[in-house]
């Protein structure tokens, strides 16, 4: 993944200049190296060096890289078991096929002031950015180059809290901005399957992709990737400690009205 960045060129007067070659020589030197300085400035604030691996299978397209350091990681970590407020009550479920059920796991909405986000027949509406939540989607952004107003949070206590299969293609998500998953905690299975490769009649043979998302890592999916896939976090019982997935995305705001 390739940034791009324009460098100015300083413009430079065509009039006469009575001063000495080797005063002129000294100036445009120093010229240089303030070029030179403002260019590495400008590269530093918006390229990060980040390798990343690309997944690919028929209509799946994600890129996946280490984000955050295991130090840094901890500390976010723990900075959003301090800052994040999870949904209660009525806003703790989730409604599948018309029937009611307990989210087995703990879910918060955060992003830009009035934005809702509708899916399995709830509406959420955004709280306001945390500083943590903050430096997280900035990160996520000078690395990927895409803006996200809104981000999903699902908190997993062990192995036994999951999600299942589904999409993340609601009608209100801009197309042409991928979905952004960043983990933080225990690693935990991730599964895409296609959709034409599910439940028992299914009508081709294709494999499912899976995937660990590490502490720290982040996922790009991008188009056209939940056009086909499902994706799922199955239960794991061996696994003790806890999770945090922070999924970003933008939500075209015209769009919902």
């Amino acid at each position: 993944m390739e940034r791009f960045v324009n460098r100015g060129q300083n413009k430079r007067s065509c009039t006469n200049d009575a001063r000495s070659p080797q005063k002129r020589m000294k100036l445009e030197s120093d010229e240089r190296i303030k070029e030179e300085e403002e260019e590495d400035g400008i590269l530093a604030e918006f390229s990060h060096p980040v390798p990343w691996q690309k997944i690919e299978a028929e209509g799946l397209d994600c890129d996946y890289a280490l984000l955050f350091s295991k130090e840094e990681a901890d500390h976010l970590f723990k900075q959003l078991e301090e800052e994040v407020v999870y949904s209660t009550g009525e806003e703790a479920k989730v409604q599948v096929f018309g029937k009611v059920y307990n989210i087995p796991r703990k879910q918060a909405t955060y992003g830009d002031a009035g934005l809702t986000y509708t899916y399995s027949g709830v509406t959420r509406l955004a709280s306001p950015w945390t500083p943590t939540l903050e430096y997280i989607r900035d990160a996520v952004t000078n690395t990927t180059g895409h803006t996200f107003n809104f981000v999903l949070i699902n908190r997993y206590k062990d192995g036994q809290d999951h999600m299942g299969e589904h999409r993340d293609d609601e009608r209100e998500l801009d197309p042409l901005c991928p979905i952004a998953s960043v983990s933080l905690g225990a690693a935990r299975d991730f599964v895409f399957r296609h959709r034409d490769a599910r439940g028992k009649q299914t009508r081709r043979q294709i494999e499912p992709v899976k995937l660990e998302l590490a502490h720290g890592s982040m996922l790009l999916m991008n188009s056209p990737t939940n056009t086909f896939w499902y994706h799922s976090l199955p239960v794991r019982k061996k696994i003790t400690l806890p999770r945090i997935n922070l999924t970003f995305r933008r939500i075209l705001v015209d769009r919902k009205k």
